[in-house]
């Protein structure tokens, strides 16, 4: 019997198998861009060199670094500036550096220990500052440029110093930058893809670049706005198709909706998940937060309030903090002193004792609730609990004075009442001590009052005043405390109206003395009060939007209009001994020529609107529709990452415009080559315009070679060059004289 050759038997069965038409081998062809490669082998090569000098503390790594610090002991913060996610990705890279938390941050210009990886500390921003440059060169060929325009844009972003200086050091611009880039180039590679599901996959990619530039910094979603918008129009214009299939635009604009507007908040809330299940031990900024927030972290208040009762009881000892979004937290309080007989206006008080809010923890914060139709001042067996619509009395647990008011005018509020803790004077002026309790978070009717996660509002009976922490502060009589009234006019769920009960026991102490003991004790009782994670999520949302940052003059802060013209440098760092120094100053040459770019594009767009107005088509309409979508990215990218800053109270600094000059970068060869395509006419013409396009290109060069031992931070210059270096009068460039 004889035996067929091996490769027939194969050939037999990759053809029963359908694998006739395969080759073998399995071959595979690949092109690849050495101009693409060039320019990010170059990127990296600027941003990543050399990238531990200095061994110092530089600028703003002052105040990131504490957050990294941290993060890597899981400590909870709340950064009023910005979410979470760019701490989290400098944190990552001090992990990945080995990093312990333990370097104190406290000056500019302080040495790293020689076992802590600085390199690691500064490497994620840099990698995101390299990957700029690459990402320039794409994004320009998915709006329609040449390779020459597409490289034109990245040489600009790689030789750009103020970029580089950004990206080489523990900040966060590059990183925003990064994102920002990513999701436009992203967005365009799906919009100009063939119809395949496969290219879901770059808008999925857009959509997570739009939440990472939201996580970043919350000026991300202006850009994510603009996407959103450029995407709205697209997705308009799909449905105007009548030879596209109903099923296939509504699966169109189904899989759209989903990818950029609910996977970007998917991933944002994602990101403060993370954020929050990282940092699980109390911290400094813990006091920011309501009680139950502050109770679900490990150590500070949790160990306070574990295992206490959870239901508020007539005869419970409770300190009740008020709920205010201010940023100093308080606790009611009251002590030996009364209100003076008159006050600096002229006006008449109560001359009872004082009732404040207190910002700090003391014994004098300690009230009982009191059954109006009882005496005793414990808790009963079993406890009978406090509800909602309930009157009680509250008992100053110190002096033994009732909460009161009455229809007297409050010391710096006139157009509220006094609350005081009353005092028996024999005159006309009777006790008006019953209070409400107005469970505003309840959900039944017969609520009950409980600790830490009930938010209530105490009505005054007489006068349907409610108890309120006003905002003023009282003077040297008061002790600078925070003023208490009960206001009569009030929205019912505004949070100055609303307190909570944060440390609470149940009273056992039948007499003054032996209550004094007790209140003078610690609470060492054990319950976890549940709080959610959206809970949590929208709590510290509305705490970073409404918290007002400590405003402060800086000597290198500046307005939008100075960023311009770049009038003001910012001094990174300075060695303590030599001229060595690292400023932020961008290309004068190419921050110049943007400038004109972003004037030349005004006035040509607005040309051919007037012409195309009259009917008259200057270029063909595909070269319009690129000219367009140029502007609609780069001038948009350039105004949704400039324009709020005017609307911004905060200290702004040059490196605030950084995202917005780099769409304006975008725009500058995409401006030259629309003129020498449609503008210039003659070879002559042409010729003297890519002389000029050179010779600007090299002029950038030669800026960025002249400035670059102020990025890099040297090689150390002399105190002549370093004057030579000031091309503007208002730059701060410090140097030492021999």
């Amino acid at each position: 019997m004889s035996k067929e050759p091996t490769s027939s038997i194969l050939l037999q069965a990759g053809t029963m198998l359908g694998l006739s038409s395969l080759k073998f081998p399995p071959v595979v062809k690949t092109e690849i861009n050495l101009v693409l490669v060039l320019v990010t082998v170059l990127g990296f090569w600027t941003r990543l060199r050399n990238l531990s000098y200095p061994r110092a503390v530089v600028f703003d790594e002052v105040y990131y670094g504490q957050f990294v610090s941290l993060y890597m002991k899981r400590v909870f913060f709340v950064d009023e500036s910005g979410p979470p996610l760019g701490h989290m990705i400098l944190a990552f890279g001090a992990y990945l550096g080995g990093f312990d938390g333990n370097f104190p941050w406290n000056r500019i210009g302080a040495e790293y220990p020689s076992s802590m990886s600085v390199w690691g500390l500064r490497l994620l921003p840099a990698v995101c500052g390299a990957l700029c440059v690459p990402l320039a060169y794409l994004l320009q060929l998915e709006l329609g440029s040449s390779h020459y325009a597409a490289l034109g844009a990245s040489l600009l972003i790689l030789m750009e110093n103020s970029l580089i200086v950004q990206s080489r050091f523990m900040l966060l611009e590059s990183v925003l930058i990064f994102f920002q880039l990513l999701s436009f180039f992203s967005y365009w590679r799906f919009y100009n893809a063939s119809n395949s599901c496969s290219r879901y996959l770059w808008l999925i990619v857009a959509a997570s670049s739009c939440a990472g530039a939201v996580g970043v910094k919350y000026v991300g979603v202006f850009t994510y706005l603009l996407l959103l918008g450029i995407a709205s129009v697209h997705t308009w214009q799909l449905i105007g198709q009548r030879a596209v299939s109903h099923l296939r635009v509504f699966v169109e604009c189904g899989c759209r909706a989903v990818c950029l507007v609910v996977l970007p908040v998917l991933l944002y809330v994602f990101c403060f998940y993370v954020h929050l299940t990282v940092l699980r031990h109390s911290g400094p900024h813990d006091q920011l937060m309501s009680s139950a927030f502050q109770a679900s972290l490990e150590g500070g208040l949790s160990r306070i309030t574990r295992g206490q009762p959870l239901e508020v009881a007539y005869g419970s000892q409770v300190t009740l903090r008020s709920s205010s979004s201010q940023t100093i937290p308080c606790w009611l309080h009251s002590h030996k002193a009364n209100y003076p007989i008159r006050y600096e206006d002229g006006r008449g008080s109560s001359h009872q004792q004082q009732v404040t809010c207190y910002p700090f923890k003391d014994v004098n914060n300690w009230w009982i609730i009191k059954d109006p139709g009882r005496q005793e001042l414990v808790v009963n067996t079993p406890p009978r609990p406090v509800r909602h619509g309930d009157v009680i009395q509250l008992l100053h647990g110190m002096t033994s004075r009732f909460l009161n008011s009455h229809d007297v005018a409050a010391p710096m509020s006139p157009h509220a009442q006094e609350v005081s803790g009353y005092i028996d004077f024999n005159v006309s002026m009777v006790m008006q001590n019953l209070w409400r309790v107005d469970i505003s978070n309840r959900e039944a009717e017969s609520e009950v009052w409980k600790t830490i996660v009930s938010d209530v509002r105490l009505v005054h009976v007489n006068t349907s005043a409610a108890l309120k922490l006003s905002g003023g502060t009282l003077p040297e009589w008061g002790f600078g405390q925070l003023e208490v009234v009960a206001d009569r006019v009030s929205r019912a769920h505004h949070s100055s109206l609303v307190w909570n009960v944060e440390e609470h026991r149940y009273g056992t102490s039948h007499e003054q003395k032996e209550r004094e003991v007790e209140l003078h004790s610690p609470t060492h009782i054990d319950v976890h009060p549940n709080i959610s994670f959206l809970s949590k999520f929208i709590e510290l949302q509305r705490k970073m939007l409404t918290v007002k940052q400590e405003e402060s003059e800086h000597k290198y802060s500046s307005c939008p209009l100075e960023w311009i013209s770049m009038t003001t440098n910012i001094v990174y760092w300075l060695h303590h001994s030599t001229n060595a120094q690292i400023h932020l100053i961008g290309n004068l040459v190419s921050w110049g020529m943007a400038n004109l770019s972003l004037a030349a594009y005004q006035l040509l767009a607005l040309w051919y609107l007037l012409r195309r107005r009259r009917a008259i088509r200057d270029i063909p309409e595909a070269s319009w529709c690129q000219f367009q979508r140029v502007g609609v990215v780069c001038v948009g990218g350039w105004l949704v990452n400039f324009l709020p800053f005017f609307l911004m109270e905060n200290t702004l600094f040059l490196y605030h415009y950084l995202p917005a000059y780099t769409f304006l970068l975008q725009l500058l060869p995409a401006v030259l080559e629309h003129a020498h395509t449609h503008l210039l006419s003659g070879k002559s013409q042409h010729r003297a315009g890519c002389v000029s396009a050179f010779a600007g290109l090299c002029s950038v060069y030669l800026c960025y070679k002249s400035f670059s031992p102020l990025t890099y931070g040297s090689p150390e210059l002399s105190a002549n060059q370093l004057q030579a270096l000031r091309w503007q009068p208002s730059w701060d460039i410090l140097y030492r004289r021999p």
